[in-house]
């Protein structure tokens, strides 16, 4: 069962997103949120937009460090405030911007987050298509 919840295909496909769209920064790490200026941005924040379809955002992703747009990395938020549901895309962070993040996002009982780390295997299924 374990090979059918984090594969490489799953990957492959999000790689191909971020090599397509285009990013928009919103916030630079050391940005205070709008709406509550407690929450520091703790690295670069941004939208994820396709410029095929004049800039439809398709995803938000928070950017470190690093000079790839790889993702290793996406976390799922359910916000009660909000009340809804939405993914994050990592993009070039190191071990530690991950932590800062996922401190950044769970700091507050309203919204909470969990941390999916990209996998590598590939399902024998996926090997008979």
């Amino acid at each position: 069962m374990e090979q059918l919840l984090n594969n490489a295909f799953f990957w492959q496909k999000l790689d191909t997103l971020l090599f397509t769209l285009d990013y928009n920064k919103v916030r630079g790490e050391g940005d205070e949120h709008p709406k509550y200026p407690n929450l520091v941005y703790p690295v670069e924040y941004g939208y994820l937009v396709d410029p095929d379809k004049d800039g439809v955002v398709v995803a938000k992703a928070f950017r470190g460090s690093a000079s790839n747009r790889r993702s290793d990395q996406i976390i799922l938020c359910v916000d009660i405030l909000q009340k809804d549901m939405d993914v994050k895309i990592l993009m070039g962070c190191t071990e530690e911007e991950q932590m800062k993040v996922l401190e950044f996002l769970n700091q507050t009982a309203f919204q909470k987050t969990v941390l999916i780390r990209r996998g590598d295997e590939t399902p024998q299924w996926a090997m008979d298509d």
